[in-house]
């Protein structure tokens, strides 16, 4: 996720939540990259691809053979809807491919770094407070859902 004009959700991202998402309903279980793609109407191909990356930031795990598929590698309670994001688009918040804290305005404009770092601060205080778990089963916490009740935040603008 960069912050562009608009902070944008990656498909990957996207995908990766989805099939996490389902891993934690399927457990311990698990599931191939097939049933996934299809739980989930995603494209196969790319989502092993996501399942790699998810792999190699040992939010899951992979087997081969009859029982083979994929699991979940920690508690679903443990991986934070940051996290994902992280690991798959890198830092939550950027300005120019710069790190908000490391920013240099001159002037009136001298003030813009603390509002980059307060929006970037927001986006942490949702995404590293939603876990896995919480989203599998529709239990968000509480400040989630009093965001997403305000009657604005579902308007365009």
């Amino acid at each position: 996720m960069r912050l562009n004009a608009v902070v944008q959700i990656s498909a990957k991202v996207d995908y990766a939540l989805r099939a996490l998402v389902t891993l934690a309903a399927s457990e311990p279980a698990g599931c191939t990259a097939d049933e996934l793609a299809s739980a989930q109407g995603l494209p196969v191909r790319f989502l092993r691809t996501i399942l790699d990356d998810l792999r190699r930031g040992r939010m899951v795990t992979s087997q081969r053979g009859t029982d083979g598929g994929y699991r979940l590698a920690r508690p679903a309670d443990e991986i934070t809807i940051g996290e994902v994001l992280r690991r798959l688009d890198g830092p939550l918040a950027e300005i120019r491919g710069t790190r908000p804290e490391s920013t240099v305005y001159e002037g009136p404009a001298s003030h813009l770094q603390v509002v980059w770092v307060a929006v970037r601060a927001c986006l942490r205080d949702v995404l590293d407070s939603v876990t896995i778990d919480q989203v599998a089963r529709g239990d968000l916490p509480t400040k989630i859902s009093a965001l997403a009740s305000v009657p604005e935040a579902w308007e365009p603008r």
